[in-house]
């Protein structure tokens, strides 16, 4: 294709984004906004289900045609259960998976310009048939030659390619994104509250991290070595003699995906053992090592059946299509009902992380504690802390709303809040929904990633176990947080006495020091600078007076004017002087202060 045709589709893929998403602005505008106004808001509310289904299948579709950052949009969008209707997430789902792959001559013309030779030199035998197909790469089996494997002690890989000229559809399609946020910003309910331009930049700083697989090699290492003595995780080596920009090689840890309950049975591998553990592993990227795997969609996660139960496998173990050797399924189901774990969490695709900065790593552990202790005030505070919500923002009514939320469903999970009379949520949403939408909320930075990865963990663990109960999870952790901080607490208070008791003790020896000195004549005061500050204020004080002079003397004057011609004009006259006293007294005399 030559520039000027590859510049041309990149102009029509532009102008099909903008133009998409300005007919769905549209359609929002008016149901949204000009009916309720015309007293038609029964209407905006019956249509809006079926409307935001058929969005969502606009949306699939445009986002499989174009492929590239589209498909990163869908996906986020899926993942935010929380705040999206089910219409929309449900719809975008198979977007996680339905990515058409790419001809493997084309790849192939990728690959070996990056390696700088061609792929039967570099592999020892390379499968065109895609393991894989994302948004931006895909990924094929591969074997080392002798002396790679020799080297790495790895036979079989998987190897990473980039979809050729994903940069440039990665620049258009940040570009309309970018146009399309200004666009929103100019709608007040979403000024007022989230700053989407800030977001975009975001999205877009990761996305373009996420072509470059040597940073998602690096992130890969910095997990695993974060990681490197837990046998609760694993995750894939890198052969870094085999890896660039545009082409990743890392060892082939390919096991059971984590929602596919029915190969997890049949390993007798407990779901619900499985949710468990990767709701304490998200909670440690989080609050342990700041470091957080913000794509942990089912097709990034293996389950991998191990021998035996205990710490007997450390991070870098191979995947059960690599060697691992699994025991009976009766066997392993027989461990896991006497609650030991026959299995490990394998994660892969490195490309999107999210940094945890302290100030948000301490005010999400505050939030944390709150939500398991149904502390309503502390939530409060932690919202505040985290940049969720400003702080000048009004909480009292927040405050009690939320302590009306924990009361009422405070500590039920996902399936008994399913029984619940869906009457109870529209009453607490009629009478708390005005207050919240009313208080100054915002998405702060360094959140869109971190919610992402919250969203996916939340519905991965609802799949795997219905009765998932995110309270349970959260209080052991919370609990040892809390002991983590009285911990803390009592080194502080320790550290304070210390200093306190080692001031006390030198003090009488300054005190002795210092009259000593003063005893001996070898103290003395510098009051310059004092006497320069009370001739300032002398000198302020006189213009103050000579300026109430003047305006006396100006009116007295202009009163007596009738009366009195002679003596109200002198008066005006005179007035003049306390005026140029007041305007130009000190002017030439400024010293240092």
């Amino acid at each position: 294709m030559t520039d000027a045709a590859a510049q041309g589709v990149h102009r029509a893929r532009y102008r099909r984004i903008l133009s998409f998403a300005a007919r769905e602005f549209l359609k929002v505008w008016w149901y949204e906004l000009v009916l309720p106004r015309l007293g038609m808001t029964s209407v905006a509310e019956r249509t809006r289900g079926p409307r935001m289904q058929r969005f969502a299948r606009r949306f699939h579709v445009l986002a499989v045609e174009l492929g590239g950052l589209m498909i990163k949009v869908g996906q986020f969008m899926s993942s935010r259960l929380d705040v999206l209707p089910p219409e929309i997430t449900a719809e975008l789902e198979g977007l996680q998976d339905e990515v058409p792959a790419v001809p493997f001559a084309d790849l192939r013309v990728v690959a070996e310009a990056e390696l700088g030779m061609p792929l039967t030199r570099a592999y020892a035998w390379f499968d065109e048939t895609p393991v894989a197909a994302a948004s931006l790469g895909q990924a094929h089996r591969a074997r080392l030659s002798e002396q790679d494997a020799a080297d790495t002690g790895l036979d079989t890989v998987v190897v990473k390619v980039q979809r050729p000229g994903i940069d440039e559809i990665v620049a258009v399609d940040l570009a309309a994104l970018r146009r399309v946020a200004r666009w929103a910003m100019r709608v007040r309910l979403v000024s007022d509250r989230v700053d989407a331009p800030a977001l975009v930049e975001e999205f877009a700083q990761t996305s373009l991290e996420e072509i470059d697989y040597l940073h998602e090699a690096a992130s890969a290492e910095r997990f695993r070595e974060n990681f490197a003595d837990d046998p609760r995780v694993d995750t894939p080596e890198i052969v870094w003699e085999r890896s660039t920009r545009r082409v990743l090689t890392l060892s082939d840890v390919t096991a059971i995906k984590i929602n596919d309950i029915d190969a997890l049975r049949a390993a007798g591998i407990d779901p619900s053992q499985v949710a468990d553990v990767f709701a304490e592993v998200m909670f440690d990227q989080v609050f342990t090592h700041s470091f957080v795997h913000a794509d942990p969609h089912p097709g990034n996660i293996f389950v991998t059946p191990v021998s035996e139960a205990g710490p007997s496998t450390g991070s870098g173990a191979q995947g059960a299509d690599s060697g691992v050797q699994r025991a009976a399924p009766e066997a392993q189901g027989e461990r896991a009902a006497a609650g030991e774990r026959n299995f490990r969490l394998t994660f892969i695709d490195f490309g999107m992380m999210a940094e945890v900065p302290d100030n948000l790593r301490n005010g999400l552990r505050t939030l944390l504690i709150a939500v398991a202790g149904r502390d309503s005030r502390g939530l409060v505070a932690a919202a505040k802390e985290i940049g969720v919500l400003l702080p000048s923002a009004d909480t009292n009514e927040l405050e009690r709303a939320l302590s009306a939320l924990f009361a009422r469903f405070g500590g039920m999970g996902f399936a008994e809040l399913s029984t619940v009379d869906p009457r109870d949520f529209k009453d607490f949403a009629d009478e708390f929904g005005d207050m919240v939408r009313s208080l100054p909320l915002q998405l702060p930075e360094n959140m869109l990633l971190l919610i992402r990865a919250v969203s996916l963990t939340s519905g991965m663990c609802s799949g795997l176990n219905p009765a998932f109960n995110v309270w349970d999870a959260a209080e052991p952790y919370a609990a040892r947080l809390l002991r983590d901080e009285s911990g803390n607490l009592i080194q502080d208070v320790a550290k304070q006495a210390m200093e306190t008791a080692a001031l006390t003790m030198r003090l009488p020896k300054r005190i002795d020091n210092i009259i000593t000195r003063i005893d001996d004549g070898n103290v003395s005061f510098d009051t310059s600078r004092l006497e320069r500050r009370l001739d300032r204020l002398e000198g302020i004080a006189r213009r103050i007076a000579s300026g109430v002079l003047f305006a006396a003397m100006l009116v007295g004057g202009a009163l007596l004017v009738t009366p009195l011609p002679p003596l109200g004009i002198t008066l005006i006259c005179v007035s003049a002087l306390p005026l140029l006293h007041a305007v130009f007294a000190g002017v030439g005399r400024r010293g240092p202060r």
